[in-house]
């Protein structure tokens, strides 16, 4: 599962917005640590306006007496096999509120017997497009407006097996009709993303294992992933 992103200020993520006519770049939330249940940007396109918006980073959210609370349903990842699952949580938004998420890298965490192993994946000379969801809620008392989402996940990547064996991140083509259509909420013809339920990185990797994520104290040196779909449209 994906679950740290990373979201430096660099001018790889720069240029991206710049590309990807981002409306309002300095409202960007840049960190180098996000976790689920914390609140990241999102891209999302209104009346052909693409604008980041600030969203919790946890797609299902229970009302409270006065506000809202993350679910008791782990919701920070989508599954791409629950998307086409009538019923999933994921099902409605991947029809109709795509979003993308910007991010510099993501971390994983592989659990190898009794020990635990942390790595940072952050993308060389380039920023990510994630492939995520999003949903709106009102508050029936207060009033209040939030916007929650999640990042969906692909099937384990082949080269990414000896960090993290479980899944890999959707990471969406840069500069391609996709994802123009994924950004385009009155487009539902999901059958086109087809393509993209497969596990693709896309990009060069710096991967490094750290102590824990809260402290990232370094363990080694890092390792350059070089995967075999990098230029995959």
């Amino acid at each position: 599962m994906c679950g740290r992103l990373n979201f430096i200020d660099d001018l790889f993520m720069r240029t991206l917005m710049h590309d990807l006519s981002i409306a309002n770049p300095n409202e960007m939330q840049f960190s180098r640590f996000k976790m689920p249940t914390n609140d990241i940007s999102i891209v999302r396109e209104i009346d052909g306006i693409r604008r980041l918006q600030t969203a919790t980073w946890w797609l299902l959210q229970e009302t409270t007496y006065d506000s809202f609370k993350p679910s008791s349903f782990t919701s920070f990842n989508t599954r791409y096999d629950k998307l086409n699952q009538q019923g999933s949580a994921g099902y409605l938004p991947y029809r109709e509120s795509r979003c993308v998420v910007l991010a510099k890298g993501f971390g994983e965490t592989e659990k190898q017997g009794t020990s635990t192993k942390y790595y940072d994946f952050i993308a060389q000379d380039s920023a990510l497009t994630l492939g995520a969801l999003y949903r709106e809620w009102h508050h029936p008392k207060t009033g209040e407006y939030r916007v929650s989402c999640s990042i969906i996940t692909n099937p384990p990547h082949p080269d990414m097996m000896p960090y993290h064996s479980k899944a890999s991140p959707l990471i969406l083509p840069q500069g391609s009709h996709l994802l123009d259509a994924w950004l385009d909420n009155d487009n539902h013809q999901t059958d086109m993303f087809s393509e993209l339920l497969k596990p693709a990185l896309r990009h060069d990797f710096l991967v490094q294992e750290i102590q824990k994520p809260s402290s990232y104290n370094k363990m080694g040196e890092a390792m350059l992933l070089r995967p075999n779909d990098t230029f995959a449209t």
